[in-house]
Parts: C-alpha cells; structure tokens; sequence
C-alpha cells in the first residue's frame, strides 16, 4: 500500500498543536503510575531504587518514543501502533497489536476509575459528605461498614459515573478535551512541584540506606532483579506519549508536531517521576510503604504541611481524571483505524454529524469500561496495561526497520539517526522488561490474544478490506 494513499477522508478535524499533544501526553502519563506504582514498586521490588526503575523504564521508553516519532511523520493517520504494525507488516500483527490496544487501555482506564473513586469517596468523606459504602465498590469487595460489620460492595457508582463523564466530553469535541486537559495537567504539576518544593527539606537520609537492598533470593525481590521487575510493573506509567500517536489524524502538522508531543512529554515525565520518587523514599522508608494504600499520604505526614494531603488528594483526582481521558480518546482512536480497514464492523469508523469524533467507538467503550469499573476489583488486572504497552513498542521498533527496508525512499519528516540502532535497543530493552513481569501476567496475555485470533478468524479475517480486494 503506497504511503501517500494512507491519508484518507475521514470526518476527523485536524486542530491539535505540539503544546496539546505535550499536555495529552503528560496528562496520560502522570496519574496512576506517579500516586499509586510508585509506592508499591517500592516496597515489593526496588526499594528507594525505584527511581533508578524509572529510568530504566524512561529509557525503554526513549528508544521506542524514538520509533513512534519516525513512524508517526511518515503516517499520519489514527491507530498508533496498530496502523504501523498494519503498514509494515501486515493484517495479522496489525491485529494482534490492535487486540493488545484494547486490553492497554480498556483495563486500564476502569482500574484508573477504580482508583478515583477511591479517592473521591476519601475526599468527600474528608467533608462529611459520605456516600452510601455499599455504592462505592464492586460485588467481589468486602468493606468495612461504621458499626463494624463486614459486607460486599453492590456497584461502584463513582467509577461508572467518571467513565461516563469523561467519554460524553470526547464524543463532544477532541478540541474541547484537550482544553479541558490542559487545564488539569496545569493543576497536577502545580501539586507536584509543591509536593517536592515543600518535601525535600524534610528528607532523612537514613531512609536511602541501603539504596539498592539486597536481594531475597527470589527474583523479583529486591536487587537489581527487582529494580528491572519494578520498571516492567511501573511501564504501565509511561503510557502517555502512546496515546499521543493516536491522534495523529487530529494534528494539525503531524510530521513536525508528533515528534514533538511525543519527545517533548516524555521527557518531562521521566524527570517528574524520578523526582518524586526520590523525595517521596526519602520521606518515608519504603518498607513503611508495604500495603500502603496511600503511601503519598504518609509521606507527607513527615513534614509539618499536613495542609499538602487534600492538595495533594485533588492533584491525584485530577491526575486520575486526565489519565481517563487519554485512555479512553486513545482506545476510540484505535477501534476507528481497525474499524476503517474492516477488521471490526463499520459502525465503530463512523463519525458524529456534528462533532465529527468516533462517537458510537466512544459510547462502546464507554459501556464496557464503566461497567468493568463497577462490578469489578481489577486492581490485579492493571499489570495487564504494562505488558500490553511493551508488547505495543517492541512491534513499533521492529516496524521501523521493516518499513527502511519496504520503502526506504519514503519522506521521513524525522528520520532516527544511526540506521537500526536506536529500533534493536528499543526492542532489547522493552523485551527485557516484558520477560522481568511475573509469570500469571504472561498467561493473562497469551490468554487474550488467543482469544483476538478467534475473533480475527471469525470477522476481522473475512471482512476486511485485504480480504475483499483478494
């Protein structure tokens, strides 16, 4: 298929600019992974080397963000990694890494829901605005109830209610999405420059002793295994600037500003994220983190700013809410591409008369995510997201080598220097991460997939446009 015929008429509006792509990135990346990984990758595996994980993850990501910028200027179109696996190697990949799009961001948006609820209840609770507990979490949950007895959740309302708020605003318009994003991103880095600004005089340095701790015979476990197990598990933070691709067909010059929304966000989150680690470990000692359902809390009750926990408890809420956002703009994106080739019925490509968005992709997923976030505890299916996101890098850095060769003449807006380097460490690093994941993440994943290759056997194989022109 010649690249110059990829760009097709669609229905979406090309009205994003370098800063809204750096402010999508960012506000997909920091959420979920800052407040919640951080503290658990810390206590279960790295210690306070957690942020040298980070980097370890920030350079994985470095090298297939790389990728994405080169293939991002040379096809401008919606899809991510699924329309790059789709261009360079074909229908099949393209729908395994689509499939592998679905579970990244589907799960992980309702785990993110579920986690916003959380600390909405927490927040309202703080007020005296307490809701119903029985509303706040899944059927398969045991809370704790005033007089002491211990029931099950029946619906987690907030969760489903998040879900529903933040799709209604994709369907209404991209442009008014990242305003709102913007917005939120401003607030978020403004509680986290606080969180650090206020939090570094108060570090004890006894809390880093010893930096790397040693190792407990189990891999995984502290030492440097567990330093590259947390970067696998904290991989699922750096999802950002993979929903930043998927809007390609929304950006107003895609083969200058993709590299920049890419790059640009990266960057700036690796150096926040390796920033709070230090001075949240510093804080408080990691083992005090273990099964700290709000270690960031705990952290700051070793300064005097008690004031910083709701300050910091909004700037969660809005990270959370952000992070819903790109997922949930990104899983749409990817379904109108997979949609647009035939692989998934036609419904899923089509666009909204007035705001021109993949409205009906939208309310899909706005359906199954907000009920996953309701009736299910899917904290433990939220290590899914990390595998799904490397397994997604590793095909976008091998696309770049197969497509150098399949069209080397090709206009490369951004070109990678030093010829297939910087795709053989991005594939080397992302696969080293996914083979550090334990082992029931592995199986969750085969699981899946198998289950993709059923429905490509069963529509996508038959329907697609490939399959109509053979």
């Amino acid at each position: 298929m010649p690249l110059e015929k990829l760009e097709r008429k669609n229905g979406l509006k090309r009205v994003l600019g370098p800063g809204n792509l750096i402010a999508l990135g960012i506000g997909t990346t920091i959420g979920a992974g800052l407040f919640s990984l951080t503290g658990i990758a810390a206590s279960e595996n790295a210690g306070p080397a957690v942020a040298i994980s980070f980097l370890i993850a920030a350079i994985a990501c470095g090298f297939a963000g790389l990728c994405y910028s080169e293939l991002a200027s040379m096809i401008p179109i919606a899809g991510s990694a699924y329309t790059y696996a789709y261009v360079t190697m074909g229908e099949l990949v393209a729908w395994i890494i689509g499939w592998d799009l679905v579970l990244e961001y589907s799960v992980g948006a309702a785990t993110v829901a579920v986690s916003w609820s959380r600390y909405v209840t927490s927040l309202l609770d703080s007020w005296g605005l307490e809701l119903p507990r029985r509303l706040t979490a899944s059927p398969l949950e045991r809370i704790g109830m005033p007089d002491g007895t211990i029931v099950r959740g029946l619906i987690n309302l907030p969760a489903a209610f998040i879900i529903c708020i933040v799709s209604l605003l994709l369907i209404r318009g991209i442009s008014q999405s990242a305003k709102v994003n913007a917005v939120i991103v401003i607030i978020k880095l403004l509680i986290i420059a606080s969180f650090i600004g206020f939090g570094i005089a108060f570090i004890h340095p006894a809390n880093y002793h010893p930096f790397i701790p040693e190792n407990t015979g189990t891999f995984g476990h502290f030492g440097w295994s567990g330093i590259m197990r947390a970067a696998g598990t904290i991989f699922f933070a750096y999802v950002g600037f993979d929903v930043v691709s998927t809007t390609a067909q929304e950006t107003k010059n895609p083969a200058r500003d993709m590299p920049i929304g890419i790059l640009g966000s990266l960057v700036i989150c690796a150096f926040v994220y390796v920033a709070f680690s230090v001075v949240m470990t510093g804080l408080l000692n990691y083992k005090q983190m273990l099964g700290d359902a709000a270690p960031v809390a705990a952290a700051i009750n070793q300064t005097p700013y008690h004031w910083l926990q709701l300050a910091i408890k909004i700037g969660i809420i809005c990270g959370f809410t952000s992070v819903l956002l790109g997922l949930l703009l990104g899983q749409s994106r990817v379904f109108f591409a997979m949609s647009r080739d035939g692989l998934l019925p036609p419904m899923f490509s089509k666009t909204h008369s007035k705001f021109q968005t993949p409205w009906l992709s939208n309310i899909f997923f706005m359906v199954i995510t907000s009920l996953l976030s309701a009736f299910l505890p899917i904290s433990e299916l939220g290590h899914m997201t990390s595998i799904g996101t490397l397994l997604a890098f590793v095909i976008a850095c091998i696309g770049v080598m197969v497509l150098r060769r399949k069209s080397p003449d090709a206009p490369r807006a951004f070109r990678l220097p030093g010829g297939d380097i910087i795709p053989a460490l991005g594939v080397l690093c992302c696969g080293s991460l996914m083979i550090a994941l334990d082992k029931m993440t592995w199986v969750r994943l085969v699981l899946w997939l198998s289950i993709g290759l059923i429905v490509y056997m069963g529509y996508g194989h038959r329907n697609s446009k490939l399959a109509r022109n053979r």
